[in-house]
């Protein structure tokens, strides 16, 4: 799927070469009922998941009418990354690719290719560093564009760095929190609580996850945590001058699905919850910081499963927005493409980063991420490898 528009006349175009295109690639999703198997089984295929394990997913979807809101969402989003784009100058086409789903990636690449794309710079809508949330869409790019290689289409494609410490990702998330708390009812907010949720992983994905980085294994928690921590210091700053304590906070985790004999990260956000009100815990401000927009894993597992256990508990609960389609995130977005032109062009930009890990590496390390089913590293020292693929994760 491509979108194109003129350039703004009388705006200085910011610049964007090498890059004559750039791609958003996403998840994918069901936009229907008979989508919802078949979009299962392309998620799990190959990895022996019990057919009862896929219908049980299904009903998640199926509650919604079997339609995943991601996929509006992205649409909201090419939507106003267009409007970004425009308003810089910049009048590249935008494309989108799901890994899963309709747009297909491939076919995407194809569509670019065959109207003249040759270098694509790449915006994922995962922020955080993990086999799932970064190497397999690399592995993916991988895959298609050796598809698209064989054909004669040959593209080169680049990323966007991890954007989970932007100031435009984390400057939304700050404003949510505030707005969570103030919405708790005033007597709820005196041992109220800031819980930061994310989808749980094994934690040996976690384990390899920033592998070979400066700063190791362990990066999709570590990365989790300094948000949750800058966010609320922000919070608390902001609180001080009025004389409010800043609450406590927590970070947890939704969507578990491997078997109960594999570890994965914990605690899960309802038997926290539990934990929460047991200890005199006033109100929840949940906030699903590992997330971009509002999808299934968002609008079932915590407005509905989490909010229903939090109703049962007596426990206030307020679930804040994720970042969306914000301003804030969308010029954040377009500021990395930006950013990652300059460096294309072998350029040093400033690289702007809240909290205390820095930025991001632009190009993976070797082994970095890897991927524990294929049970060997391949090499990444280039934005994109030739790996074994594996199938996404549920």
């Amino acid at each position: 799927m491509t979108e194109t528009s003129d350039t703004v006349t009388g705006v200085a175009a910011a610049d964007v070469a090498p890059y004559d295109a750039v791609l958003l690639l996403s998840f994918g999703g069901p936009e229907g009922s008979d989508d919802v198997m078949p979009f299962l089984e392309n998620v799990t295929r190959g990895r022996g998941i019990p057919r009862e394990r896929l219908e049980a997913v299904a009903e998640h979807y199926l509650h919604f009418g079997g339609r995943s809101p991601i996929n509006d969402q992205n649409r909201a989003l090419l939507a106003a990354l267009r409007a970004e784009l425009d308003a810089r100058g910049v009048g590249l086409p935008l494309l989108w690719g799901n890994r899963n789903w309709a747009p297909y990636l491939v076919d995407a690449l194809r569509e670019a290719h065959e109207a003249g794309t040759r270098r694509v710079v790449t915006v994922v809508t995962s922020a955080y560093s993990s086999y799932s949330g970064c190497r397999q869409y690399r592995e993916d790019l991988a895959a298609a564009l050796g598809v698209l290689a064989a054909e004669g289409h040959v593209l080169e494609v680049d990323k966007v760095r991890h954007y989970y410490n932007h100031p435009g990702f984390v400057a939304p998330v700050v404003d949510a929190v505030r707005s969570g708390l103030a919405g708790l009812p005033a007597a709820a907010r005196e041992r109220a609580r800031v819980v930061f949720v994310t989808h749980s992983v094994p934690t040996a994905m976690d384990d390899v996850s920033g592998e070979g980085s400066a700063v190791g294994g362990g990066a999709y928690v570590r990365q989790h945590l300094d948000v949750a921590g800058t966010v609320m210091s922000s919070v608390t700053a902001s609180l001080a001058p009025d004389g409010g304590a800043a609450p406590e906070w927590d970070l947890v985790y939704c969507s578990r699905s491997g078997p109960p004999t594999q570890p994965w990260l914990e605690p899960d956000v309802n038997d926290h919850l539990e934990k929460l009100a047991a200890g005199g815990t006033t109100g929840v401000v949940v906030v699903p910081v590992g997330f971009v927009s509002d999808h299934m894993e968002v609008v079932f597992d915590l407005d509905t499963e989490a909010a229903q256990t939090a109703d049962r508990l007596g426990l206030p609960f307020v679930r804040v927005p994720t970042v969306g389609t914000d301003p804030r995130f969308v010029a954040g977005l377009v500021d990395l493409v930006v950013e990652r032109a300059a460096q294309a062009r072998g350029g040093d930009p400033d690289r702007p980063a809240t909290g205390a890990l820095g930025p991001s590496h632009v190009t993976c390390p070797v082994g970095c991420c890897r991927n524990l089913r294929a049970d060997r590293p391949a090499a990444c020292g280039a934005d994109w490898v030739a790996p074994v693929v594996e199938p996404a994760r549920g």
